[in-house]
């Protein structure tokens, strides 16, 4: 783990929040794969399975009692597709079987997600609070920001070259919105790479001067994120 502000770490690709032994995830966009093949892009439903692996290792590393699921559980925007329904449910009932506590933060992709949750009694909201700390997808303006505001939705990423190598990395981004202090989470989901932040179009409007933002990168393989400095020290 690695500490990015008091009681918040990042590992793997999930915050935790220390004191209260809560994990916050973002971007799981389960049901992707059937929209890629909906789009004649056929890729192997290993996705789900992939998940749970990563969660494994993490619930392995740090105590959980309660997870934040911080928007786009699901991918479809306006329909909930059969694998979206089946791998919902199924992330629901592994949680349970580990008696930890579920809360779902709504996302943009998330339009008509209420019928899986009331179906398992999780709680929907739009933002949670922490203490100073406000929880939100991040796809628009908070009207009451916090100290410190988490968010996702804009699944980053970035490029490191060596010569005339090129590989694209996972990261978690930390920089200001106004006076508060913006901690941006990496996508869970293992089929999106993510958006290069340093040269592609931003979409969450809470991040600005994206140059001045500190960069962790999360290494796939180990688990490990790393602290990589400021984007402008790197492009």
């Amino acid at each position: 783990m690695i500490k990015l502000a008091p009681n918040i770490y990042a590992i793997d690709l999930c915050i935790y929040l220390s004191d209260i032994k809560a994990l916050v995830i973002s971007d799981l966009h389960l049901g992707y794969e059937e929209s890629l093949q909906k789009r004649g892009v056929l890729v192997p439903k290993s996705m789900f399975k992939q998940i749970i692996r990563r969660l494994d290792w993490i619930l392995n590393q740090i105590p959980v009692e309660k997870v934040i699921l911080n928007g786009d559980i699901k991918h479809e925007f306006g329909t909930i597709s059969v694998q979206e329904w089946r791998e919902v449910l199924r992330l629901i009932e592994y949680f349970e079987k580990k008696n930890i506590e579920l809360l779902a933060v709504k996302g943009n992709h998330d339009t008509i997600f209420g019928p899986i949750a009331r179906k398992k009694q999780i709680k929907e909201v739009r933002e949670a609070t922490h203490k100073d700390i406000l929880i939100v997808h991040g796809d628009y303006v908070p009207d009451k920001p916090s100290k410190i505001i988490i968010i996702g939705h804009e699944h980053p990423a970035i490029t490191l070259r060596e010569k005339a190598k090129a590989e694209k990395f996972k990261c978690f981004l930390k920089g200001t919105y106004k006076k508060s202090v913006l901690i941006v989470l990496p996508s869970f989901n293992p089929l999106a790479e993510g958006t290069d932040v340093a040269k592609e179009e931003i979409l969450s409007p809470l991040i600005k001067n994206i140059t001045n933002f500190e960069v962790y990168i999360v290494n796939d393989k180990s688990h490990e994120v790393m602290d990589f400095g400021r984007i402008k020290d790197l492009v």
